[in-house]
């Protein structure tokens, strides 16, 4: 992976997906959106899983480094 698209990616995950999360969940209560719990859940399980691959992505990264 590139550096630009891991940190695009990390953007996305550290910043992006929280925020809209929180303004998902904070409009859509707020206004009784029908589902709000499951969108804010469905965003935030994504924002791990996304996190996680980044993770393990910068350990390999890392790792690679470091020997070579």
């Amino acid at each position: 992976m590139k550096n630009e698209t891991y940190d695009k990616l990390k953007w996305v995950a550290i910043t992006l997906l929280p925020a809209l999360a929180t303004l998902v969940g904070a409009i859509g209560l707020s206004v009784k959106w029908e589902h709000v719990e499951l969108a804010v859940f469905i965003l935030t399980a994504f924002d791990t899983f996304l996190g996680t691959l980044l993770g393990i992505s910068s350990v390999k990264y890392i790792k690679v480094n470091e020997e070579g």
